[in-house]
């Protein structure tokens, strides 16, 4: 699929903008002029809504065939939704992970085929549902079921992501280990430069993916890395 002009206005769907990458991906989206129309689908609203976001407060988030009409006329979803696996089984962590995902990802499919929808999952998602870690199977039978789908489907799969310029991680044990380890980034950076970016990159990165549309379909954060210093 070819890229979309760089003067067209892109108008895109943000999910799970509360949480960490939503709030990245939020944050840099309003700063691209390329970017006309943002609509945000939520459980509840944004403490601070930008003047420029539209939202909606949706309360079953395994069914949004109701919010069909609304979702139309977007060419880009960014689905940074998700949980932490820690304490859950994995009957619960799928009807979180895969379920809610496909529920909004198949009604954008049949909204749009041409939709760009970029799936958050991440470093050591196992696409063949085999491996041992659970959350690694959950995340890849969510990207092969996505891929599947007829719209242009893409797995974003980052390593560690350092939160800046106030963005923030909601999970207790996540923001406890960005205290712990985040003096460690720079190190990082230097020694496995592949895995480690900050939240703004990420942020822009994603939307390079959703506005020139790679044919790869997996990204992990050296691959974003590489589109953001071919742009």
């Amino acid at each position: 699929m070819a890229a979309m002009p760089h003067d067209h206005p892109v108008n895109v769907i943000v999910f799970g903008a509360s949480g960490m990458v939503g709030q990245a991906v939020l944050r840099e989206v309003l700063a691209d002029r390329r970017i006309e129309r943002v609509l945000v689908v939520g459980r509840t609203l944004l403490p601070d809504r930008p003047d420029r976001v539209q939202e909606i407060v949706h309360g079953d988030f395994y069914d949004f065939s109701a919010l069909a009409g609304d979702m139309t006329g977007y060419d880009a979803c960014f689905f940074c939704l998700g949980v932490s696996s820690t304490g859950k089984k994995e009957p619960e962590y799928r009807r979180i992970t895969y379920d809610i995902t496909m529920a909004a990802a198949t009604v954008l499919a049949r909204v749009d085929p041409t939709m760009a929808f970029l799936y958050v999952s991440g470093m050591g998602t196992d696409s063949s549902q085999r491996g041992r870690l659970m959350w690694a199977r959950v995340k890849g039978a969510t990207e092969n079921a996505l891929l599947s789908l007829p719209f242009r489907a893409y797995g974003i799969r980052p390593g560690f992501i350092l939160p800046v310029h106030g963005v923030r991680t909601k999970t207790r044990l996540y923001s406890a280990a960005y205290q712990v380890t985040g003096w460690m980034y720079p190190v990082l950076r230097r020694i496995a430069p592949g895995y480690v970016m900050t939240s703004e990159e990420l942020g822009r990165a994603m939307i390079v993916v959703a506005v020139d549309r790679p044919d790869q379909r997996l990204l992990a954060t050296k691959d974003l890395k590489a589109l953001l210093d071919a742009v």
